[in-house]
């Protein structure tokens, strides 16, 4: 073999074991042999060893220089200005090169290069040329499911940031193609931030959103009534419109949910389909609608139970049987059981049933544990200590019939209740209630030992229904032996009496959340026309209102302010049993001073109350960054003052400041205030300290 065949035979050997290319090829031409050239023989030909080898095309071009550095730039921000080119007219056969081709033809190399690629530094993340149109769905979907955000805090050498940032990189074009941008580019560059941190930019070229042409909803046109128009129109999307997955599955959302409300329980859609013309950059939206017929309500069919029975649940239902079919229904008949306390899990789903025109509705539940033991402490300046502990099983009498123990134990006061309630009696949001209690009270004003029974029905709010309107009405029977102390005399005899009441509450909420509103207000107005028997029976009628309201500064800060007028008509001070009276003064009225020690008082500085009170409070709420954003400070400002007369004259009101915490726990907010009076009276102590659950007011 001559030596000009042996070096032949060694390079193709090389390029065979290495795949480095040997000289630029054309994609096109390389495809087809070259003019010339001879076929291939069968391997049943013999070779001759002596024989030259056949030419191999562009072999004999020059080998590149491996060595030799790439030439710089013109200009390294030429590519800022780079724009898409219009598509072409979409007319006739023509290959149509895509816009992401063009873009990254023009996007620059990654720029910095670390000198050690196995040394760990930190990283920072950053885009560049992200639309203004992606909002917080895109930021929040990168965060999840970004790699680089994923081990952000953790140092990493720069292998494995660039493998990071290239999937990273994959996850925005995916993101982009969601809300239209079917012809994004999106590449990456490094740029050292600082001495020690690595700065991944991701940047972005979107190039348009893809808008959409045709909309087809095959099917929607079965649906007879109430008009198959309304259901298109609850779609809502149009052509011309962005082409955005969010936007779309919302509207078959809607249109799914519309169906739902106009009686049709068993509509569907398809899966929909989105033809994309990268020509155009249009896209075709088909739904397929399968509507399924229109019924009406049948009766519930409830799984059994010892909950209670389906006659039950249908008094609870806002439905009754022929009423259209609507899916709103179904959950607020959910959310109802939800709020019985008694079942853990529910199931509600439409069956047909012999009705043609009908739809019955299943109802399987899960109960709940029915027993509950719970505990409370708190401490007042003022109040001292108290523990609070109830036993009380949810149904012990169905359906929803409660009963509760509670002892109370505190420096001031001792007593025991056993407490009867029935949810839902007779008619929904209903509340029967029955208390008998007894209780021991020895404070500063008077000592009180009490016996009372009480019954009333309630329409009140809970944590599941806020409800804008609540009321209660009833009556309380009171025996009470009470000792009255005066600073002049000491304590008086002990004086029975004896109470009958018929206590009222009417109350507007418009707040926006039970245990801890940020925005709207409250109103209420208490009534209790009342009858004493002690030396002789005589009426008096008790009055409160209260009012607050709450203002959102920022996210993060709230104003809350309070009112409270309260009087007592038709009855003098010393006639009225010390229990019956105003007080103010403690974590609830007035914070700074001792619990009712606001207004007069004896020569031993002890609280005689009073026949009219008025109160305010204005407080800043604020939520901090600590814990997790759970913690909050809150300075407020107290004033009140109670008067012996049943009309309050607003004069020598007393005032009080201080400064609160929060803990925003998820059943509300843990509260410790600290209080000093600003016009402290000889006996007021300088500090005062209130722990509770719940905002002040």
């Amino acid at each position: 073999m001559g030596l000009t065949a042996y070096c032949r035979c060694l390079g193709m050997l090389v390029v065979l074991l290495t795949g480095l290319p040997v000289g630029p090829v054309d994609a096109q031409t390389a495809e087809q042999p070259a003019s010339g050239a001879v076929d291939e023989p069968g391997f049943d030909v013999p070779l001759d060893p002596d024989q030259p080898l056949t030419e191999f095309p562009d072999f004999g071009v020059e080998w590149p220089d491996l060595e030799e550095e790439a030439a710089p730039q013109a200009d390294g921000n030429a590519d800022a200005g780079a724009a898409i080119p219009p598509a072409g007219d979409g007319t006739g056969d023509q290959d149509v090169q895509p816009a992401s081709e063009l873009l990254a033809e023009q996007l620059p190399l990654n720029e910095y290069r670390p000198t050690d690629a196995l040394a760990e530094t930190a990283y920072g993340i950053s885009f560049e040329g992200l639309p203004e149109e992606t909002g917080e769905a895109f930021d929040t979907r990168f965060e999840i499911l970004s790699v680089l955000e994923q081990y952000r805090g953790d140092d990493a050498n720069f292998a494995q940031i660039r493998r990071r940032a290239q999937s990273d990189a994959d996850l925005v074009e995916r993101l982009l193609r969601i809300e239209g941008y079917y012809d994004a580019v999106v590449q990456t560059r490094f740029e050292r931030d600082g001495a020690e941190r690595v700065n991944v930019v991701i940047r972005v070229q979107a190039g348009p959103q893809y808008k959409l042409d045709a909309i087809a909803l095959p099917g929607i046109e079965t649906a007879v009534a109430p008009d198959p128009a309304s259901f298109r129109e609850s779609f809502g999307l149009q052509p011309g419109d962005v082409v955005n997955s969010d936007r779309i599955m919302e509207a078959i959302s809607r249109i799914d949910g519309t169906m739902a409300e106009n009686g049709y329980p068993f509509a569907s859609t398809a899966e929909p389909e989105l033809e994309i013309d990268h020509a155009t950059r249009l896209g075709d939206l088909a739904v397929a609608v399968t509507p399924g017929g229109r019924y009406n309500f049948g009766s519930i069919d409830l799984a059994p139970t010892a909950l209670f029975d389906a006659d039950h649940v249908q008094m609870i239902a806002r439905f009754d049987p022929g009423d259209l079919y609507q899916a709103s229904d179904l959950e607020d008949l959910r959310r109802a059981l939800v709020a019985t306390g008694l079942v853990s899990t529910i199931a509600i789903e439409p069956v047909k049933a012999d009705d043609p025109e009908a739809v019955d509705i299943a109802v399987k539940l899960t109960p709940a544990p029915l027993r509950t033991v719970a505990g409370e402490l708190g401490y007042g300046t003022g109040e001292g200590a108290r523990a609070e502990v109830s036993w009380e099983h949810r149904n012990l009498f169905p359906p929803e019939g409660l009963i509760r123990l509670t002892g109370v134990l505190g420096t001031e006061e001792q007593s025991g209740s056993i407490v009867y309630r029935r949810n839902n009696f007779r008619r929904r949001d209903n509340i029967l209630n029955g208390r008998l209690a007894l209780s021991l009270v020895d404070s500063a004003a008077y000592d009180a030992e009490t016996l009372s029974i009480a019954a009333n029905i309630e329409r009140q709010s809970n944590l599941i229904y806020q409800k804008r309107w609540n009321w209660s009405g009833g009556f309380e029977l009171i025996a009470s032996r009470e000792t009255d102390v005066t600073g002049d005399i000491g304590a008086t005899d002990p004086e029975t009496y004896f109470i009958a009441s018929l206590p009222g509450l009417v109350t507007y909420d418009a707040s926006d959340n039970l245990l801890d509103p940020t925005r709207g207000f409250r109103l209420s107005a208490r009534i209790a026309p009342e009858a004493s028997l002690q030396g002789g029976s005589f009426f008096y009628i008790r009055g409160q209102v209260d009012g607050s309201a709450y203002f959102p500064v920022s996210d993060k800060i709230v104003l809350a302010g309070r009112t409270r007028i309260g009087t007592i008509a038709g009855a003098g001070t010393n006639s009225i049993a010390p229990s019956r009276r105003l007080y103010s003064g403690g974590g609830g009225s007035v914070r700074g001073y001792s619990y009712q020690t606001v207004g007069p008082l004896d020569a031993n500085d002890d609280p005689v109350g009073g026949r009219s009170l008025v109160e305010f409070s204005l407080e800043a709420r604020v939520r901090t960054g600590l814990l997790g954003g759970n913690f909050g400070v809150v300075p407020f400002i107290d004033a009140g003052n109670v008067y012996t007369s049943s009309t309050p004259d607003l004069s020598d009101l007393q005032y009080g400041a201080g400064l609160g915490i929060r803990y925003y726990s998820d059943f509300g907010p843990i509260r410790i205030d600290v209080g000093t009076p600003i016009n402290r009276r000889s006996g007021d102590s300088r500090i005062a300290v209130y722990v509770s659950l719940g905002q002040a007011f």
